[in-house]
């Protein structure tokens, strides 16, 4: 999917929404425990009743690729029957040395039919750029997460710089706003400013919206640009919102409120 494509999906939806599939078998309706595929039918349900309000989708491949070939397949079929009009985003943080990167690509971008895939920038550019090489394809690079181990490295100081500003900098020259994207979590909203003054023109994967406490006004008034420039994820808010048999319809009604929130920021800025 290209930025024009993203972005005119953006307006007819007026919104930013980025489903994330994280489907627990601890945590699925149980009825759905006795099908063939509880992993599909449960992303299948949701991405059924969400799809209308969202312009991407992102499964987790853990929760996949931990049970193994049945996983795989089920990861599979969940992004072959995700709408073609909504960006595919499989959230798998891989990054390794060229020839290494070069194979997972060919795994998520030809055999999946993936059109963005996370990526750990930490041993550099040539870990990076194999996934650059594919046309209409996306590179969301991990930038400043939320969680509580970021404080470890990604906030650590040198120069005057904290080293997630030095990763941006870098980074910001491997690709374009055309074919790379930035993830930064939604809950450390202070910094989001921060980020973005760094990377002007791309867009921001956003997620911690919801369950993890982010707020969507924050998020738009310090990570927006002109074109918008974000995708703001929640999994669990939705995708969990009931347990019970109404479980989809209650993901439809988590997804139209957010989707609501969003329409007002489309329309205010003009989108």
């Amino acid at each position: 999917m290209t930025k024009a494509a993203l972005i005119e999906q953006i307006k007819l939806k007026e919104s930013f929404l980025c489903v994330g599939l994280d489907p627990d078998l601890a945590k699925i309706p149980t009825h759905l425990l006795h099908t063939e595929d509880p992993l599909f039918e449960f992303c299948k349900a949701i991405i059924d009743a969400t799809h209308p309000y969202a312009v991407a989708f992102k499964p987790n491949t853990a929760f996949f690729e931990c049970h193994g070939a049945a996983g795989w397949e089920a990861l599979r079929k969940t992004i072959a029957y995700i709408p073609k009009e909504c960006l595919v985003i499989a959230d798998a943080k891989r990054g390794d040395i060229g020839n290494t990167s070069s194979y997972y690509a060919q795994t998520f971008f030809e055999h999946m039919q993936a059109d963005a895939l996370t990526v750990a920038p930490y041993m550099g550019s040539d870990s990076v750029q194999p996934f650059l090489q594919f046309e209409n394809k996306w590179v969301i690079l991990l930038a400043l997460t939320s969680n509580e181990g970021a404080k470890d490295f990604q906030l650590m100081e040198s120069n005057g710089k904290a080293l997630f500003e030095t990763v941006l900098e870098k980074s910001a020259k491997w690709g374009t706003p055309e074919n790379m994207m930035y993830v930064v979590g939604a809950t450390r909203a202070e910094d989001i400013a921060r980020v973005r003054a760094l990377a002007p023109d791309y867009f921001f994967l956003v997620p911690g919206v919801g369950a993890q406490g982010g707020d969507l006004d924050t998020v738009v008034k310090y990570g927006a640009n002109a074109q918008c420039g974000l995708l703001v994820n929640s999994s669990r808010a939705i995708i969990y919102a009931s347990k019970g048999e109404d479980f989809a319809v209650a993901a439809k009604e988590e997804a139209l409120k957010m989707q609501a929130q969003m329409a007002v920021h489309v329309q205010r800025f003009n989108w």
